[in-house]
């Protein structure tokens, strides 16, 4: 893909990450705390934290696996290809949880959840997947696996997003009480994801297209949300 347009769209899609992280999961997780009778900010703030934690300590344990391979094997460029499937397979999680949690509160009627808010949200989290998938298949490519077995081999790195949704979806359905720490550590995670994937992805030679991108995303995403929500 041309670099440019990958910039464009990598911003975009962090556009319609952050305004969704707050019109469809933090705001919900506001309201539903007041409706709860919680002090409104305390939950959403401890969610927010755990689940920017969660992105951050998944990320430096793998940092860490990293380095010891490199230590002992440092020629073996198939074992760097593999801990990268693994990278990013083990960050789909709370981008899955993500769409499972915004689903999951349409349902279960928590106040400010809007369908198009879901939508928009699980449309952000699908176009970054794109470039996701490349930085997968094409060094495996390169490690003389057929495009076939590459491609799908990349298509697997994200079955997690669909289990993690499913599992966002039966705890925000069964446990009301604590959805606004749920609605929260999934946003916590996003922008997590998105400050430490996609932005230094985006603005490395093309800041001017990233940043336009990024501000089309948001104002699309929060015109949907607040106008057809």
């Amino acid at each position: 893909m041309n670099k440019k347009v990958l910039d464009t769209i990598l911003g975009f899609s962090a556009g319609v990450m952050l305004a969704a992280s707050f019109w469809s999961l933090l705001a919900p997780a506001i309201d539903l705390s007041n409706e709860l009778g919680y002090i409104a900010w305390i939950f959403p703030t401890i969610g927010f934290v755990f689940g920017g934690l969660f992105v951050l300590l998944s990320d430096r344990f793998l940092d860490k696996v990293l380095k010891n391979s490199d230590n002992l094997k440092k020629a073996d460029s198939l074992k760097r290809s593999i801990l990268l499937i693994s990278a990013i397979t083990i960050h789909n999680i709370p981008e899955g949880m993500a769409v499972g949690v915004a689903f999951g509160g349409i349902a279960s009627g928590v106040p400010g959840m809007t369908l198009i808010g879901a939508i928009m949200l699980a449309l952000g989290i699908g176009i970054q997947n794109f470039p996701e998938g490349a930085a997968v298949s094409l060094p495996l490519r390169n490690e003389g696996f057929s495009r076939f077995k590459s491609f799908m081999i990349g298509q697997a790195s994200a079955l997690v997003e669909p289990i993690s949704a499913v599992i966002g979806v039966v705890l925000v359905l069964s446990i009301r009480s604590i959805l606004p720490l749920l609605l929260s550590f999934a946003a916590g995670a996003m922008i997590s994801v998105v400050a430490r994937e996609l932005l230094p992805e985006s603005i490395k030679e093309n800041k001017n297209l990233a940043t336009l991108g990024l501000i089309v995303g948001f104002i699309i995403m929060m015109i949907l949300d607040v106008a057809l929500g």
